[in-house]
């Protein structure tokens, strides 16, 4: 009869072993592909923005809102032309607004709007706009942003349902709202690796490094 033989504790130790290194070596690989998934749906997000966006300019003569114009804000301008709906004005139904790499989840709306207006090409300082803009009086759209990766921090109100404190802080019209200022940021510096998803006014979205970022993408006229 032959004697049944069983794993020895050494080999045991070295399987074991094996499978730690195979877990290091993937798991920074799987990270990245994990955040990489983030950034399509946040890009995806946005698309689907542009497209109500773009309805409610043909709507409107062509005009899409900037700042919060009296009570409403932009996001509640665009909200009949979403597939999501809120319920009950409860915005924790409608995904479309949040983007899955901020990291509260609380927060439903997770994108910022260019409420910035310039007296001239020499102005660097410019002032929030609160009435809607016509894109016609855009002259580059596809070099202007539209809608941006917002910061997180203890200053931003989150936003669950119409009504909410925080909608006059969903707008950018300061270069203090950008990187690399600190304190009153408004554009992510890092949501998406080095930088943040943008939507243009032509509609289309894009990734730009922080560094990248500069008032004049931000200008109507240039």
């Amino acid at each position: 009869m032959h004697k049944r033989r069983g794993f020895t504790l050494i080999e045991l130790l070295v399987v074991i072993a094996i499978i730690a290194l195979l877990l290091a070596i993937l798991m920074p690989a799987l990270q990245r592909v994990k955040k990489q998934a983030k950034g399509v749906v946040c890009q995806s997000n946005l698309r689907q923005i542009g497209l109500g966006a773009n309805f409610y300019a043909e709507e409107y003569d062509r005009f899409v809102p900037r700042g919060a114009s009296g009570t409403r804000a932009w996001y509640q301008f665009f909200m009949p032309f979403l597939s999501q709906k809120p319920i009950d004005n409860d915005y924790r139904s409608v995904d479309i607004y949040r983007c899955p790499s901020y990291p509260d989840k609380e927060q439903t709306v997770c994108y910022v709007v260019n409420g910035w207006d310039f007296k001239d090409r020499e102005d660097m300082v410019g002032t929030e706009i609160l009435e809607p803009s016509r894109i016609t009086g855009c002259t580059r759209p596809a070099d202007t942003i539209y809608l941006a990766d917002n910061e997180d921090g203890l200053w931003r109100h989150i936003i669950r349902k119409q009504g909410d404190p925080g909608d006059t802080r969903c707008d950018v019209w300061s270069p203090n709202h950008l990187y690399p200022s600190e304190g009153d940021r408004r554009v992510a510096q890092a949501r998406h690796r080095d930088g943040c998803n943008l939507l243009y006014l032509d509609w289309h979205v894009d990734w730009l490094a922080a560094e990248d970022m500069n008032v004049d993408l931000w200008r109507f006229k240039k």
